[in-house]
């Protein structure tokens, strides 16, 4: 059976390069669809990536097709609902690579260790092991919460341009959990450059009363994640601190040891 002239280049720059461009073409453009919130106008994609239009048109229908893309009455491209399988797929997994590094959080601070994402515009915990004391902090895998009262979501934050960090919050909104939560985008940047000053953040009852939270980016993870511990303020002080931080940063340092060595695919 002959094969095509499209099979053959896409063979041939598989055999060169390691990967198929067209393959690598669609997934940028449903990351710039995310990126951009995800709906997006052709001459917007073609602008952003560089690629001429009958490309985008190309790749866009095989995606419209299998569902992962859809285009809306406006003529626009929406993200489709098929993603929704592998994104919750993909968290559990990374929630199941995650539980042996959040155990040992917890072994070693007696505090409930989390893990959490940044999904579009909100913070979703895929983790948790609690704490073995009687007092302790609970938060329901899959909930979803605002990043400007959390500390996970400082420190997801922290390393994005404030331009970007304004526009999420303008998107948002900032209210009010308790009567300490940040709720002005000046004030929250301000926080942001704590964060990156420590090198961690902090959540000083801004998203409960009576709770304060540490967390840390971890590094070179395929998706913006972060992990936390969480507990009574009475247990979590500031001498607590100095002793937590450091084992927070070296467990997001073997935990993104982990998940490279996944090859940065939770979907594998």
């Amino acid at each position: 059976m002959p094969t095509s002239s499209a099979s053959t280049t896409d063979t041939a720059r598989n055999s060169a390069g390691g990967g198929v461009q067209s393959l690598e073409r669609a997934f940028d453009l449903l990351e710039r669809m995310a990126d951009a919130g995800g709906e997006v106008g052709l001459s917007e994609l073609s602008a952003s990536s560089g690629l001429p239009l009958p490309t985008i048109h190309r790749l866009m229908r095989t995606l419209v097709a299998c569902g992962y893309v859809r285009q809306q009455p406006n003529r626009r491209y929406a993200l489709g609902p098929r993603l929704i399988r592998l994104g919750e797929s993909a968290s559990r997994l990374l929630g199941t690579w995650a539980r042996p590094h959040l155990a040992r959080l917890v072994e070693e601070t007696g505090e409930t260790a989390n893990m959490a994402l940044l999904d579009g515009d909100e913070i979703v915990y895929v983790a948790q092991v609690p704490s073995k004391h009687s007092m302790r902090m609970f938060t329901e895998v899959g909930r979803r919460v605002l990043p400007h009262s959390t500390g996970v979501g400082k420190a997801l934050l922290a390393g994005f341009p404030p331009e970007e960090v304004r526009a999420l919050l303008a998107r948002t909104g900032m209210p009010a959990a308790t009567e300490k939560t940040i709720t002005t985008p000046d004030g929250f940047l301000a926080a942001l450059e704590e964060v990156r000053e420590k090198g961690y953040a902090i959540d000083d009852n801004e998203q409960e009363i009576g709770v304060r939270c540490l967390a840390v980016p971890v590094p070179d993870s395929p998706t913006a994640a972060a992990i936390s511990i969480s507990g009574p303020a009475g247990r979590v002080t500031e001498a607590a601190t100095d002793r937590i931080v450091p084992v927070l940063q070296q467990v997001a340092a073997e935990l993104s040891t982990t998940l490279l060595a996944s090859g940065g695919n939770p979907t594998a």
